[in-house]
C-alpha cells in the first residue's frame, strides 16, 4: 500500500487555464452557431457548464486528501480518455464546427424534451452525490486517510449514485445531440468504463471496510434502490 499526496500529483494551473480557455472558445462557437445546432445542443452545452460548477468546488476540496491506497492503472487511464472523449471532447467539438455532420440523424421534439429531462434529473443527481461524499469523492480508483464509508443521502438507497447520474447524462446526449459520434459514442465509453469499475470499486471498499461494506450492500442496490 503507497501513500501518495494528491497536492504533488495535480495538473499545474497554467495548463488547467489553458484547458478551460480552449473549452470556452469552443463553447462560444457553438453558441455562435445556436440556430444550427438546435435547443438541443443549447440544453447539452448548458448542462456540460454546469457539471464543470458542481465538480469544481469538489475537485478543489480533495487536493489536499493524502492517499493511502492508489489502484488507477493504464486500464483506467484508458477508460477515463474514453470518457472525456465520448463526453465531453467529441460533442464540444461537434456542435462548435459541425464536424461531424454528416453522422447526423433527425428526431421528434419529444425525444428532444426526453433528453433534456434526463439531463435536469442527471445534474440534480450528479450534484447530490458530490454532495454526500464531500472529501470522500476522487476521480480515480483511490482511497484517502481517514476515508469514511458514506451510507447517508441518496447513498441510503444506492451505492453508486454517480455512475447512475452519469448513465442518465449518457442515454440523454443522443437524445440532445443527435449524431452518431458526437451523440453515441458516449454510451460505449461509458458502458466499459462502468462494466470494469463497478466491480474494482466495490472490491477496494470492501478490502478497506470488510463486514460493514457487505452489511451496506445487502441493502441497497448498485444503481437502483434495492426492492425486497
Amino acid at each position: 500500500m503507497t501513500v501518495v499526496d494528491q497536492s504533488t500529483s495535480k495538473r499545474p494551473l497554467v495548463g488547467q487555464l489553458l484547458a478551460m480557455a480552449i473549452y470556452l472558445g469552443f463553447v462560444g462557437l457553438a453558441l455562435w452557431r445556436w440556430e444550427e445546432i438546435g435547443w438541443g445542443g443549447l440544453v447539452w452545452l448548458a448542462g456540460s457548464l454546469m457539471t464543470s460548477v458542481i465538480r469544481a468546488p469538489y475537485a478543489k476540496a480533495i487536493i489536499a486528501n493524502t492517499i493511502v491506497d492508489d489502484r488507477q492503472d493504464t486500464g483506467e487511464k484508458i477508460l477515463l480518455a474514453g470518457m472525456y472523449l465520448g463526453m465531453g471532447l467529441l460533442p464540444t467539438v461537434h456542435l462548435a464546427t459541425g464536424l461531424f455532420s454528416f453522422a447526423e440523424y433527425h428526431l421528434p421534439s419529444w425525444a428532444t424534451a426526453l433528453g433534456a429531462a434526463l439531463h435536469v434529473l442527471f445534474l440534480w443527481l450528479f450534484w447530490r452525490s458530490h454532495a454526500d461524499l464531500g472529501r470522500n469523492w476522487s476521480v480515480t480508483l483511490e482511497i484517502r486517510d481517514e476515508h469514511e464509508l458514506v451510507t447517508h443521502g441518496v447513498y441510503t438507497y444506492i451505492r453508486h449514485p454517480m455512475y447512475a447520474a452519469i448513465w442518465l447524462a449518457a442515454l440523454a446526449q443522443p437524445l440532445l445531440v443527435p449524431n452518431w459520434i458526437a451523440g453515441c459514442m458516449v454510451l460505449v465509453a461509458f458502458s466499459a468504463m462502468y462494466l470494469v469499475r463497478a466491480p474494482l470499486e466495490e472490491a477496494m471498499m470492501r478490502d478497506k471496510f470488510g463486514q460493514a461494506y457487505d452489511d451496506y450492500a445487502q441493502t441497497t442496490g448498485r444503481l437502483l434502490p434495492r426492492v425486497i
